[in-house]
C-alpha cells in the first residue's frame, strides 16, 4: 500500500471514536508512508486576502501572496502526494467540525484541486481513495439530518476523489469493515 494522508478533526484528544477509527484504518491499510494531519493544530480561516491571492497566477504572486497561501499550498501538496486519504469526522451539530470545514476551504483551490470547464467543475485529484470514519452521539449517519456525510462526499467528488468509503463507528460491523481494508497477502 502506498502513501496515506491521515486527517483527524475531533476536538477530543482522548476517547475519540473517530481518532481510534482513523488509527485502526491506517493500521489495516499498512501503508509504506503516512502523513498525519491533526486539524486541532489550528488552521486559519480564509480571508479576503487569501481569496484574492489564490486567483493570482503563480508566476505573478508577490511575496505577500506566497506567504498568505503557504499553509494552503502545504495542505494541497499533502493531498496531491497521497494515494489514500483517511478522514476522521465526528458530527458536531449535524455537520463537520469547524476545523474540517477550514481544511476544505484551504484545499479547494482552482487549477490545483479542481478546475472549471465548459461542462462544469472537474476535480483534479483523480485516482485517489478516501475513507471517512464518522462518529455521532445521536444523529444517525446518512440520515436526513446528517449534513456532514453527504457534504464530505460532495466535496471529495468536487476535487476528483470519487472512491469514498464511509465507516460508521456506531455500526456493530465497523471493525469488520476496517479489517476488510487490509491488503491481501500473497499465498
Amino acid at each position: 500500500m502506498g502513501h496515506v494522508l491521515s486527517i483527524n478533526s475531533s476536538a477530543a484528544l482522548n476517547g475519540s471514536k473517530t481518532r481510534a477509527g482513523v488509527a485502526a484504518v491506517v493500521q489495516a491499510l499498512n501503508p509504506s508512508r503516512v502523513t498525519d494531519r491533526d486539524l486541532n493544530d489550528s488552521l486559519p480561516h480564509i480571508t479576503g486576502a487569501w481569496a484574492a491571492a489564490r486567483l493570482v497566477p503563480a508566476a505573478d504572486r508577490t511575496a505577500d501572496d506566497h506567504a498568505i497561501l503557504a499553509q494552503s499550498d502545504a495542505l494541497v501538496a499533502e493531498l496531491q502526494a497521497a494515494d489514500t486519504i483517511v478522514i476522521g469526522a465526528p458530527l458536531y451539530n449535524f455537520s463537520v467540525p469547524a476545523s474540517l470545514k477550514a481544511w476544505v476551504d484551504l484545499i479547494a483551490r482552482p487549477k490545483l484541486t479542481f478546475q472549471y470547464t465548459e461542462n462544469g467543475p472537474q476535480g483534479l485529484l483523480t485516482g485517489k481513495r478516501a475513507i471517512v470514519v464518522m462518529a455521532s452521539g445521536g444523529v444517525p449517519i446518512d440520515s436526513p439530518v446528517d449534513f456532514a456525510t453527504p457534504w464530505l462526499r460532495q466535496v471529495l467528488g468536487f476535487i476528483g476523489i470519487t472512491d469514498v468509503t464511509v465507516i460508521d463507528t456506531k455500526d456493530p460491523a465497523h471493525l469488520e469493515q476496517i479489517a476488510a481494508l487490509a491488503p491481501a497477502t500473497a499465498a
